[in-house]
């Protein structure tokens, strides 16, 4: 895939990408409410996440060979398969999971995560706010528009801007505890240190694991 970890992870923030497994399907109806804690950035972290918002790159996965090609239409068609009870629609489906790809891929994050992440945060509504105001599908607070972009807010509920936002933000998660997925997402949470969330997002994350 030409989609490389060097346009985000190596230029960007230099990290290493996650692993992918396999695994089963159910949905939990209830939808959790995120709310990342707003804290001071240093400049060169600060310049780092904006350039990764910023980078406009096209959606459409490209592949340097057929093999990889095929790999991503397998996972595709069975994404598409256990999603379909949230989204009817073929090409909603579609645009939804290879806007999910292409951003959890560029920031080198584990796509079954962020999808588990998602389930977990918004049952997959585009359009879900949270009792603090995080919007969107990866519940993204507002306050990241005004640190990291140009303080829109309206744009967290655009699909590729959320994930955009979503997934930098989980990445820089990540790299502040060292790679810890556990305390990651209790930072993503706003309830860092308490079990309640992170075993949720691993619960979640199980229903999207595909082995090629």
């Amino acid at each position: 895939m030409s989609l490389t970890r060097r346009s985000f992870v190596h230029d960007v923030l230099g990290l290493s990408p996650l692993l992918i497994g396999g695994g089963a399907l159910f949905f939990n109806e209830h939808a959790w409410a995120g709310k990342q804690a707003e804290e001071p950035l240093i400049d060169s972290v600060r310049t780092a996440l904006s350039s990764a918002i910023a980078n406009h790159a096209p959606l459409v996965p490209e592949f340097s060979d057929t093999e990889s090609r095929m790999n991503y239409l397998r996972w595709l068609g069975a994404m598409s398969e256990r999603l379909k009870s949230k989204k009817s629609d073929w090409n909603t489906r579609k645009e939804f999971l290879q806007t999910v790809w292409y951003e959890a891929k560029r920031a080198g994050l584990d796509v079954s995560l962020v999808l588990g992440l998602i389930q977990v945060e918004s049952n997959f509504r585009k359009f879900a706010v949270s009792s603090v105001g995080a919007r969107g599908y990866m519940q993204v607070m507002p306050f990241w528009t005004r640190v990291l972009g140009d303080g829109d807010a309206g744009k967290l509920f655009h699909m590729q801007t959320n994930m955009r936002f979503g997934c930098v933000i989980l990445r820089h998660y990540l790299d502040r505890e060292r790679g810890d997925l556990y305390m990651t997402l209790g930072r993503y949470n706003g309830s860092r240190g308490k079990p309640q969330y992170p075993n949720a997002v691993f619960s979640a994350q199980k229903n999207w694991q595909f082995s090629i």
